[in-house]
């Protein structure tokens, strides 16, 4: 039987019911992962998990998971602990838009972003750390953004909370380096998702305009590095972010 860098290795991958999370969730499991895929319809999730213990035959669940509640992550995390008995990867994919130039935008627009973006990456970086540390093993790869990096106008709050998580991910890195735990961060440009679906065609052509590879990403040019970064080929690597940009980040 062919040996897969994941055999033995659980994860846990948020905002997994479709786009870019799905098609991490995927690449985790065909690389021998068992994976826990959470978002906040269990149905959506669910159907995602078969899909991959179908085309896979690899274990896959599908978990019901609110990441801004504190409760829901705990009871999450929990459920993945009973299931697999232990965490090696945490993927925190989730996160929303709400996107307004700044004189427009409401302050519920703000925190709900910053909510979900932020705040729900640091309650499941807290519960998922904790058996991570007393295992002396794991790697956390944060989802941020190439617009935490540069900004976008119209995405003050999408910027904040990317930036955030870069920040988020430079310190935590520091701070369970020394228990053998990695955190990382990968910052996608534009990708073909249901959020880049909603632009009109001038928008997306003065997007692909500023790209240098001068066209959009896949959900699996993500997965990809997200993968290597759960891996053992990845080991001596932290506190780092990778941009999956097209180039459009480019200073």
């Amino acid at each position: 039987m062919t040996h897969k860098p994941l055999d033995g290795k659980v994860a846990i991958v948020t905002g997994a019911s479709r786009g870019i999370g799905k098609a991490i969730a995927q690449r985790l499991a065909a690389e021998g992962a068992a994976v826990a895929l959470l978002a906040r319809s269990a149905d959506k999730v669910e159907a995602v998990a078969a899909e991959i213990r179908e085309g896979t035959g690899g274990s896959a669940i599908g978990i019901a998971c609110d990441v801004c509640s504190s409760d829901s992550v705990q009871a999450a995390v929990d459920a993945v602990r009973r299931e697999f008995d232990h965490i090696d990867i945490l993927v925190n994919n989730a996160g929303i838009t709400r996107d307004s130039l700044l004189l427009r935008m409401s302050e519920d627009d703000w925190d709900a972003v910053l909510e979900t973006n932020l705040k729900g990456l640091f309650l499941m970086a807290k519960a998922v750390a904790k058996p991570m540390v007393r295992s002396r093993s794991g790697s956390i790869i944060n989802v941020t953004s190439v617009v935490g990096l540069i900004g976008n106008a119209g995405q003050a709050n999408y910027a904040a909370s990317k930036g955030g998580v870069v920040a988020f991910t430079y310190s935590l890195a520091k701070e369970l380096a020394g228990r053998g735990i990695r955190v990382n961060a990968v910052a996608p440009g534009f990708v073909e998702t249901d959020m880049t679906e909603g632009l009109n065609e001038e928008a997306k052509a003065a997007y692909v305009k500023a790209i240098p590879l001068r066209r959009f990403g896949a959900p699996e040019d993500v997965a990809a590095i997200v993968a290597f970064l759960s891996g053992p080929d990845s080991s001596y690597i932290t506190g780092e972010v990778f941009r999956v940009d097209g180039g459009m980040a480019i200073g």
